[in-house]
């Protein structure tokens, strides 16, 4: 049985915008992805860097249009770890890692109560502190801790979250920061 190579279409203007189309009607995304992902499509067809088509008017066209909207995709990305249980730190990773500059991610960065939130709710779903079944061991605390601050939290908020006395006193803590805000 042979196997049949595929062998991808010559890469045109034309072509190379149905692909950035393609791409941003398939993903939410930002800039410096669509960019990125321009860039490869560029190099895998052979393209060198002097003869390249500029990316940066077909991006800034995509962004008048509202097909690309990074504040947008920054506010959503960084509102979906929060409520996964993440960190303002990890929140920021994100951010950086798909192209956003810094003036943006300071924009969207949590405010206290958001991030008391994510953690009491990382400590929920992964049973640590006041949501254990019972009480953890020294090294079980510190394995809790340490996933806390992988997790992208505070050593503060994660010590309170994990040292509350009960699930009721922890989520009191995350309401009095919502209070004053």
């Amino acid at each position: 049985m042979s196997v049949k190579r595929h062998n991808p279409q010559p890469l045109t203007e034309a072509r190379l915008e149905e692909l950035a189309l393609a791409y941003v009607a398939r993903f939410a995304t930002t800039q410096g992805k669509l960019r990125d992902y321009l860039q490869r499509k560029l190099r895998e067809r052979g393209w060198g860097e002097e003869q390249a088509p500029d990316l940066g008017r077909l991006i800034a066209r995509y962004v008048e249009l509202g097909y690309v909207d990074d504040a947008g995709w920054a506010r959503m990305k960084a509102g979906s770890l929060l409520r996964r249980g993440y960190g303002a730190r990890r929140v920021g990773e994100a951010l950086g890692h798909a192209g956003l500059d810094e003036d943006l991610r300071e924009e969207v960065r949590p405010d206290e109560a958001a991030e008391r939130g994510a953690a009491l709710v990382l400590a929920r779903r992964r049973r640590f502190g006041p949501f254990a079944m019972e009480t953890p061991d020294r090294p079980t605390r510190e394995k809790q801790m340490a996933a806390m601050l992988r997790a992208g939290h505070r050593m503060e908020v994660a010590r309170r979250i994990l040292e509350a006395d009960d699930v009721e006193s922890a989520e009191q803590w995350v309401e009095s920061a919502r209070e004053d805000y």
